[in-house]
């Protein structure tokens, strides 16, 4: 086989059903192998066996490979050419990484003895991606390719995931040599890391340690992050939440670890979380930490996180987690669904039947006296009434993908997610334009479901070459631009604390037509709603129709996100706004901002 022939035939080996990317001059030889690939393999009814996806960008297809990655537990794929079509692909390998995301990238590259010399289309991709990714391979040994390909694969998806690039050059995608069928590089430090996490199981000691806390505990809380998504342990914190009635609150990256229509689900706390999680957070005794890394947008001041609780528990895959933002009282570092499964276990073997009723009514008490909630009276349409409309038909099975900024809040808040895997957006890196490539990404890893992007109309301008990447493969993807004339989530910012100063946010002046553009990339349903009572039908009409759909809504352009803890405020100092009651009003009011240190 040539070298080009071994990529694609790992690909094919490794259960890749989509490639997503933009072809060049370095990585031609690769696109051909796909292309006869695919004329070799065709299925019964005759599609292609491994689709290539062509964006309109490359940076769109390492977030279509994501949202792909995201949707479906798998390892999304982009292939790239040298020079620009890999640096384009920075952004989402880094987006990735934030967010432990497993992606494997294929660049071409210049011949490898033009390495270095500026060529056209050169550039140092093993350089500028060696910070931003799980792990980079320059193929400088066309022997050691299919090794490469095969470890590549293995690094993406074991431990924390994560985004692995392949530099190729194009002399070693000529190469021809024997395929050998199996064989991956040797890797010992990081084999040898990965098994002592698997081997690092709970003995009963430690389960022993765990249970004396839970059981001393009145106001017990589990606090999931995105790690109980990617391990795949959605079902066992389910289960032990369920069996012992412990409620639980997620991370913007953990919404579907846990059904948000359970009772004893509080949905996501935070910066921009419920306000009855984050008073819950407060007045837990016992936070149970699981797959979740106290990040600056969760804990805040962490000194002030959780203050009430005299225990913190802290579950992760990732050693480097432990300690690192707050201080906690019982760790374990290793598989979550092995190390849950022995604290389930352990439990009931004391016959372990806690009465958390009191907590209960209290966790009731606060969902209803601090409800999500928002101006119903308004004229205008107001954002939340957009996401209720759309929630009320999907109820909590759309695969939802969102820009970056108010819409993303707003979508976060007001959806509901009955699994994981349906909720796609850019957490730590906070991507504008990650929504639309990502929900097409999505439609390829699951194509039975309603794949949904809500978008902003900053955001979406991001990426909006791809409406007709949508349109052109014919994906049923519905896309929801929130229009507020501007970075809504910025002008919310500066009108808080740059007394209304819009440098630079404001899109009022700005002459873009959402619904001649997505008529001119081929949606046949285009539609704008700017009237109140037209919203209902408009959804519905949006929702129901087959094939893809592009709907903007007008809304108020005042409209802001709550609930919301500023930077340098606890949790009890979380702005509520008007709509939604505050604990303490006196301490949200009295609240003092450090404008240095807004984001």
């Amino acid at each position: 086989m040539s070298g080009a022939e071994i990529v694609v035939q790992i690909l094919a080996d490794e259960g890749v059903n989509a490639i997503f990317g933009y072809s060049g001059g370095a990585i031609l030889p690769t696109y051909d192998a796909v292309f006869r690939y695919n004329a070799d393999h065709r299925k019964a009814d005759g599609a292609e066996s491994m689709p290539l996806i062509v964006p309109a960008n490359e940076q769109a297809a390492g977030f279509m490979a994501a949202g792909y990655a995201r949707a479906s537990g798998k390892v999304g794929v982009a292939l790239v050419t040298s020079g620009p079509g890999a640096t384009n692909t920075v952004t989402p390998v880094r987006d990735c990484m934030a967010d432990s995301i497993p992606i494997v990238v294929i660049c071409g590259q210049v011949p490898t003895a033009a390495i270095g010399s500026d060529g056209f289309q050169e550039a140092p991709i093993s350089n500028i991606m060696s910070a931003c990714a799980k792990h980079v391979f320059l193929v400088t040994d066309a022997k050691k390719l299919e090794a490469t390909m095969r470890t590549a694969f293995e690094i993406a998806r074991t431990g924390r995931p994560g985004p692995v690039v392949i530099d190729i050059p194009k002399d070693v995608q000529n190469w021809s040599g024997v395929f050998q069928g199996d064989g991956v590089l040797p890797i010992p430090g990081y084999r040898a890391r990965l098994k002592a996490v698997a081997d690092n199981t709970l003995d009963d000691a430690a389960c022993a340690r765990f249970h004396e806390m839970l059981s001393q505990a009145k106001r017990p809380l589990i606090y999931a992050g995105g790690g109980v998504v990617n391990g795949e342990a959605s079902k066992a914190v389910r289960d032990f939440a369920n069996a012992y009635g412990i409620p639980v609150t997620t991370t913007l990256m953990g919404i579907g670890a846990v059904d948000t229509t359970a009772p004893l689900s509080l949905h996501m706390l935070g910066m921009h979380g419920t306000a009855f999680a984050n008073y819950a957070t407060d007045d837990c005794d016992f936070l149970i930490a699981i797959g979740a890394r106290f990040d600056d947008r969760v804990a805040g001041v962490p000194a002030k996180f959780a203050p009430g609780a005299k225990w913190i528990a802290h579950l992760d895959i990732d050693i480097a987690e432990i300690n690192k933002v707050k201080r906690v009282h019982w760790h374990h570092v290793g598989e979550l669904n092995p190390a849950i499964s022995a604290l389930h276990q352990y439990a009931k073997a004391q016959n372990f039947k806690p009465d958390y009723s009191a907590w209960h009514q209290h966790i009731a008490a606060l969902k209803k006296d601090h409800a999500m909630n928002y101006d119903k009276t308004s004229t205008v349409i107001q954002p939340h009434a957009v996401i209720q409309a759309i929630n009320d038909i999907t109820g909590g099975e759309a695969v939802v993908a969102t820009g970056v900024g108010q819409h993303q809040m707003w979508a976060a808040q007001y959806f509901d997610f009955k699994q994981p895997r349906l909720w796609l957006t850019s957490g730590s890196m906070g991507t504008m334009g990650f929504g639309l490539p990502a929900a097409i990404g999505a439609a390829f890893a699951q194509p039975g479901k309603i794949v949904i992007d809500i978008d902003g109309d900053a955001s979406i301008r991001m990426n909006l070459g791809e409406l007709e990447t949508a349109t052109t493969y014919n994906l049923p993807v519905k896309i929801v631009v929130l229009n507020n004339n501007g970075d809504g989530m910025v002008k919310q910012w500066q009108r808080l604390f740059f007394d209304s100063r819009y440098s630079g946010s404001d899109k009022s002046l700005h002459r873009k037509d959402f619904i001649k553009a997505a008529q001119a990339d081929g949606y046949e349903f285009a539609e704008r709603v700017s009237n109140k009572a037209d919203l209902a039908r408009v959804v519905k009409a949006f929702i129901e129709f087959k094939g893809p759909a592009f709907l903007e809504v007008i809304i108020d352009p005042m409209a802001s996100v709550y609930p919301m803890v500023g930077p340098g405020m606890s949790y009890g100092q979380m702005i509520t706004g008007d709509w939604i009651p505050s604990r303490d009003a006196g301490a949200a009011a009295a609240a003092k901002t450090d404008k240095a240190d807004l984001f």
